[in-house]
């Protein structure tokens, strides 16, 4: 079976206001300075981007509206080069915001987005036969079983990130969800979260037992994986972190740089790790890597 992508990527963007340099972590009461700002577009636009300078083929599924902030991406979108084929413009506004306060060993988000209810992309999956559906937070319910099914279908794998969510896994349609995608792929505190598990270890092995390939992104200590029984982990990237906003995105490129090309499990951690990493040298995911670079880091950063 063709595909026309290799990955088709559902997610909306942000416009990332990021702080850096912070004394202390925002608090009622309190005037606090940093000593670094940016503006920047953020959420799945820098997983785009990574995939783009990848050379992967990637259809970004995004919804714009007629406001500053949507605008302000796509120019950022149409610099890079990024395919806009599957864009949807709307005549309203879209804004969707989020006030980074960053640390170099985590960051925070205050956000807002306009409400809308996007049409769904099933119609695109059938279309376009990708060859993964990426989703770029936690879906769940009876749409989330569908995308599943229609990629399925025509040969797709299903990868998920998680981003925060208030869901547990005592939430069945959650349960549901992560059974029907293929990699399962959240954060640490998004894993312990989700699980109530004590230990990265326990949370892996609590989602092992629901989808075929589990990632566990631990920041500064890499990422660990599980999947038929085997866990693997690969360490982070010696890089100075200047800002951590977008790394989990970067990450998930890079991951499927790897996976797509048919690379062992340890590879494809080292792959992500690379991106990962690479994009915290600076705001935003503006730092990911291209294809060229990446093979340069995997040569320098050789697999223990």
């Amino acid at each position: 079976m063709s595909h026309d992508y290799d990955i088709l990527l559902a997610g909306g963007y942000f416009c990332d206001l990021i702080f850096t340099g912070l004394p202390e972590l925002p608090r009622l009461g309190a005037d606090i300075f940093g000593t670094g700002f940016d503006m920047v577009p953020g959420a799945t636009f820098s997983t785009a981007l990574a995939l783009h300078r990848l050379e992967l083929r990637a259809g970004w599924v995004c919804d714009f509206g007629d406001d500053f902030c949507s605008q302000f991406v796509l120019d950022a979108a149409r610099r890079e080069g990024l395919d806009g084929s599957l864009f949807r413009l709307h005549q309203q506004p879209l804004r969707r915001i989020s006030v980074s306060f960053s640390f170099p060993h985590d960051r925070g988000f205050i956000s807002y987005q306009d409400s809308f209810a996007p049409a769904s992309i099933i119609p695109l999956i059938e279309r376009h036969r990708p060859r993964c559906l990426m989703l770029s937070h936690l879906h769940y319910g009876p749409e989330l079983i569908a995308l599943a099914a229609a990629a399925h279908s025509k040969g797709g794998l299903v990868y998920m990130d998680c981003q925060a969510r208030p869901e547990t896994l005592a939430h069945p349609e959650v349960v549901a969800a992560i059974r029907a995608v293929d990699i399962f792929a959240p954060n640490m505190a998004e894993a312990l979260h989700l699980t109530g598990a004590a230990t990265v270890e326990a949370a892996l092995a609590q989602m092992a037992a629901l989808a075929p390939l589990v990632i566990i992104k631990c920041g500064p200590d890499g990422a660990i994986a599980q999947a038929a029984g085997r866990v693997v982990r690969a360490g982070g990237l010696p890089v100075e972190v200047f800002d951590t906003t977008g790394a989990g995105d970067c990450f998930n490129a890079g991951f499927l740089y790897g996976y797509l090309r048919g690379e062992s499990l340890e590879t494809c951690l080292r792959c992500g790790n690379i991106c990962g990493g690479l994009s915290t040298t600076a705001r935003g995911g503006v730092a990911a890597p291209s294809a060229a670079q990446l093979e340069e880091w995997l040569r320098r950063y050789p697999e223990p």
